[in-house]
């Protein structure tokens, strides 16, 4: 006698139900008891309200702009300088150039063509029979695409006495000829690059701070612009020179 006699083929199917039912529910037992837990969103608080800046003095009329010359700076091309082949700045010697452009504005002690008498001096003997070349001021060049046309630009440094330096770039134009698009002289900490950007760091007027001046390409002026000024905090190196304490009449490094 079989053991399925008596049962309805209705009830097999309810009983089947109610299992797959059962099961599903231990399944996603799991998952909607997750969906209150700490893993959910939360609210984050209070926070301050945002604030634009406020314009003071409204009322006061302003300084004004004039508007940039569409044209541009003018090129600052280098006499005596013969053009290089296809915009090849690696084919010009920097101590030749440096000794055209001192030959072009000689006897020039300020502006950006200004140079010391000795500095001038020891450019001009750079390269000579009997110089020693560790005397030249004008120092190992570097190369970068700083105006974004696929080509490398000439950066130049040039000791001066007393820690200053001038820095320099020049760039080809189509025609091969050499434009210098930089030139500025400071008291130089060091000189960085960052991209297309040059960027001096020179000791700040007030003692613990430098400044920091980024110059990059500015395609309206066809030249090298400082375009962003920062101050910032030197850290204290070194060690202290904050006096130690006195040791206590008591204590074990007290003199007896």
């Amino acid at each position: 006698m079989s053991g399925n006699r008596g049962r309805s083929p209705g009830r097999d199917r309810r009983v089947r139900a109610g299992l797959s039912a059962g099961l599903l529910a231990a399944l996603l037992l799991p998952l909607v008891s997750a969906c209150g837990d700490t893993g959910g969103l939360a609210g984050a608080g209070a926070t301050p309200t945002a604030s634009g800046p406020v314009h003071l003095w409204p009322g006061r009329v302003g300084a004004v702009v004039p508007p940039a010359d569409p044209g541009g700076a003018p090129p600052e091309y280098v006499p005596g300088i013969a053009p290089v082949q296809d915009q090849n700045v690696h084919a010009i010697s920097p101590v030749t150039l440096v000794q055209a452009e001192l030959r072009a504005h000689s006897n020039l002690r300020t502006g950006p063509d200004g140079m010391p008498p000795e500095t001038a001096a020891a450019i001009l003997a750079c390269g000579t029979d009997g110089a020693d070349p560790r005397n030249c001021p004008v120092l190992t060049p570097y190369y970068r695409d700083l105006t974004g046309n696929g080509k490398d630009e000439l950066i130049v440094g040039i000791e001066y006495p007393e820690r200053q330096m001038s820095v320099r770039v020049y760039t080809a134009d189509a025609e091969g000829r050499l434009n210098r698009i930089m030139a500025t002289t400071d008291t130089v900490i060091s000189v960085e690059l960052a991209g297309r950007d040059v960027i001096l760091r020179v000791p700040s007027a007030n003692a613990g701070y430098e400044v920091n001046t980024t110059w990059s390409w500015d395609a309206t002026q066809r030249s090298m612009l400082p375009a962003w000024e920062q101050i910032v905090r030197v850290p204290r190196t070194g060690p202290s020179r904050t006096p130690a304490p006195s040791p206590s009449p008591g204590s074990p490094g007290a003199a007896r």
